[in-house]
């Protein structure tokens, strides 16, 4: 009579709804979670993530009823290998639960799941298998072998309805799986080249004369490379996108200048010529075809590569470079995630959840070492003019990569020594909330250390963020001249330079001289921290010069070189680095239209660790009025000179930086716009020389001067001039 009883109370167990019901949803939770962990990214296995995650919050109400039932019943059973291994289960299911609920509420409200607790939620799915089977089969062997007994025959027919209605539990979920795979209708892509579209360099050279090209050699959905804003607002790149968005990698389509040279390109060469821009400053627009149709005429303030530049992807999405430069790239298209570039609230949060609870894939694709090295940044950062655009032949422009090779800044092999291109453009930012913060391939950081690459991308252009009304533009371009002031501590690689500015100016000349005698002043420059020539970039446009003041004791100006005029043009006579580019004709290229050069006629710029000066000389005066002085001829000043004794001179030198001269501004917005580029003191240094009285002065030549008049010759200042002037 008790074996009956308990047998019937076993077969009553296994015919229990509840669970049946429990063992086809754990079934279902065990299968897809094995799935996600192993099968590649795919929009079934991002609904089994869904499903998981939806159906695990389910599960939690009935197991918990049915295993605080089970344990009612079998507590007061005597401790045996079934009984272990229950306790077992339920204690790793516990933890299933806990780290499960964790999980989704990260995916669902935070900005990223946490690595500690998935690799919990993965052993405790492989602890289960492993104690669940040797549980239930132990019991059902067990059973079969007692199946001499009528009484046991109940029992076994039980287990093995129970055996089918907990899978047809789990079928039943995996159809949802099914249904939604199939009515989900994916973002199609449309990867194909405007109907009207301009092979003119070749069927095979689609986006020429760039180099960049895409993994298919076929065109892009610019949505697919595009949509930075979602890295923003998905809440977990937050201060990675609100860097990105003053920088010049953001504005570097809607940049006015290059907004304006590339329609005169395009008006000259027709439009094709304008893909040779578009891998460095427009990929969206080149990989979509757009670059077919670009005209002055077009309105592109609603196009996605001119809003975004270098988005997010168009850069993460590069798999392989060439250090030749003029982006030679290959860009490939990631998938995107089920919902990512749907509208409404509930296709957003669907997406993010699956981001951040699902991101293997995200992290594989967007995220890998190619660019923490120099190489991956000389596919843009280098560039150079072919026959194929200029029509004479090969011209090497700007080439921040080779110059960073050969420098003092490059130590192969010895991390320790060397200073690559992101550890002084991209400096760390402490205490970031970055979901990607932490590295462990660097030399010097962990994966655990709280920090992320600043993506500023701080260079040299504090002009463009406030002319394009850029959000934190002053703030972006108050952190640009502190930076090449060198007032931004970087302290990754602070014991590898010295502190101070960039390109350090110092006053080389006397301390004591006598009124009549020619004053030389020299004023050195080092091209100090910069890992390539200073000035670098477009220096066809750029001018670095430098400025030199020397008044008396009460603030009289004595002498004056470098200074800027009321129409902002350098005066000339200055000494200025630049480039002059020419033509084939000998022609200056003074508007950027670099796709005619052949060569230069002049250029000064200084090598990295290597130095340059400016030389200064004039005549030592006994008396000045506090009257401005007057220019007599080009190269001459006369001042009248009352009987006011000079004692001291002092002496200014500043280096000043703009990023964009004012012929080519005014070129850019009218002679009558009134803009100009700001100006950056990069450096400045000062001495005071003492004039010492004497009683008679011989004066070396003022045969044509009276006694209140001076001519001050500047003939032997250098002479590279405004290109303006």
């Amino acid at each position: 009579m008790k074996n009956t009883t308990t047998n019937y109370s076993k077969e009553n167990e296994w015919k229990h709804v509840i669970l049946r019901f429990v063992s086809g949803i754990l079934l279902f939770e065990t299968i897809t979670g094995l799935l996600i962990y192993f099968l590649p990214f795919s929009i079934t296995n991002q609904v089994n993530v869904l499903l998981h995650s939806i159906i695990g919050l389910i599960f939690i109400i009935p197991f918990t009823y049915y295993l605080i039932r089970h344990w009612n019943i079998y507590r007061t059973m005597p401790l045996n290998h079934y009984k272990f291994t229950g306790y077992v289960l339920a204690i790793i299911s516990i933890v299933l639960i806990i780290s499960g609920v964790l999980l989704t509420y990260q995916g669902a409200f935070q900005m990223k799941i946490s690595k500690t607790w998935d690799l919990v939620h993965i052993i405790g799915t492989f602890a289960l298998i492993a104690f669940l089977m040797p549980h239930i089969v132990l019991v059902m062997v067990r059973n079969y072998k007692a199946n001499w007994s009528v009484a046991m025959v109940p029992v076994i027919r039980a287990q093995w309805y129970y055996i089918i209605k907990s899978t047809l539990v789990c079928l039943v979920l995996f159809v949802f799986v099914g249904l939604w795979v199939l009515l989900y209708q994916p973002i199609k892509w449309k990867n194909e080249f405007p109907q009207e579209y301009s092979y003119l360099y070749g069927e095979d050279r689609p986006f020429a004369p760039s180099l960049a090209k895409t993994d298919t050699e076929s065109a892009f959905d610019p949505r697919s490379i595009g949509g930075s804003e979602s890295c923003g607002t998905i809440g977990c790149h937050q201060e990675i996108y609100q860097e990105w968005q003053v920088s010049a990698h953001r504005y570097a389509a809607m940049d006015v200048a290059f907004q304006k040279v590339q329609s005169v390109m395009g008006e000259q060469n027709g439009p094709e010529s304008t893909r040779y821009c578009g891998g460095c400053h427009d990929p969206i627009s080149l990989f979509s075809g757009s670059k077919n149709i670009y005209t002055s005429s077009d309105d592109l303030t609603n196009d996605m590569g001119y809003q975004e530049g270098i988005s997010c992807i168009a850069c993460h999405a590069i798999k392989e470079t060439d250090v030749k430069g003029n982006a030679n790239y290959v860009l490939t298209q990631p998938n995107r995630y089920m919902y990512e570039l749907k509208d409404g609230e509930t296709s957003k949060f669907l997406s993010d959840f699956l981001i951040r609870s699902y991101p293997k894939y995200h992290v594989e694709t967007l995220q890998h070492k190619l660019f923490k090295s120099p190489e991956f940044c000389a596919a843009c950062h280098k560039q150079f003019i072919d026959e194929e655009v200029n029509n004479v032949g090969w011209v090497q422009l700007q080439n921040q990569y080779d110059k960073w090779k050969n420098s003092k800044w490059n130590h192969p092999g010895d991390a320790s020594k060397t200073i690559e291109c992101r550890e002084c453009h991209m400096p760390l930012v402490a205490d970031s909330t970055e979901p990607g913060s932490g590295d462990d391939m660097d030399y010097n950081r962990d994966k655990n250390d709280g920090k992320h690459r600043n993506h500023r991308f701080l260079g040299a252009n504090q002009f463009m963020a406030s002319a394009l009304k850029l959000p934190d533009a002053k703030e972006h371009e108050e952190l640009i001249e502190k930076w090449l002031q060198g007032k931004i501590e970087i302290p990754e690689i602070a014991d590898k330079w010295v502190e101070g500015p960039a390109v350090p100016i110092e006053i080389v000349g006397p301390d004591n001289v006598v009124p009549g005698e020619e004053i030389k002043i020299t004023a050195v420059l080092t091209n100090n921290k910069p890992g390539h020539d200073f000035p670098t970039g477009p220096i066809d446009i750029i001018q670095a010069w430098v400025e030199l003041i020397v008044t008396d004791q009460d603030g009289n100006e004595v002498f004056a070189s470098g200074k800027v005029d009321e129409n902002h043009f350098i005066e000339p006579g200055s000494f200025v680095f630049k480039v002059e580019p020419v033509d084939q004709y000998g022609n200056l290229i003074d508007k950027h239209n670099l796709w005619e050069m052949v060569g230069v006629r002049f250029n000064r710029s200084m090598f990295p660790g290597f130095s340059d000066q400016a030389d200064f000389s004039f005549s030592c005066p006994s008396e000045v009025s506090a009257k401005k002085m007057e220019p007599v001829e080009e190269r001459a000043f006369k001042f009248e000179a009352p009987n006011a004794q000079i004692t001291q001179l002092h002496v200014t030198a500043k280096l000043k930086y703009r990023k964009i001269d004012q012929f080519l501004v005014n070129y850019l917005f009218g002679d009558n716009s009134g803009i100009t580029t700001p100006i950056t003191i990069i450096s400045e240094d000062t001495k005071t020389i003492i004039v010492e009285s004497v009683k008679e002065i011989a004066p070396k030549d003022l045969s044509q001067t009276t006694n209140s008049e001076q001519i001050v010759d500047l003939a032997s200042t250098n002479k590279p001039l405004d290109k303006a002037n």
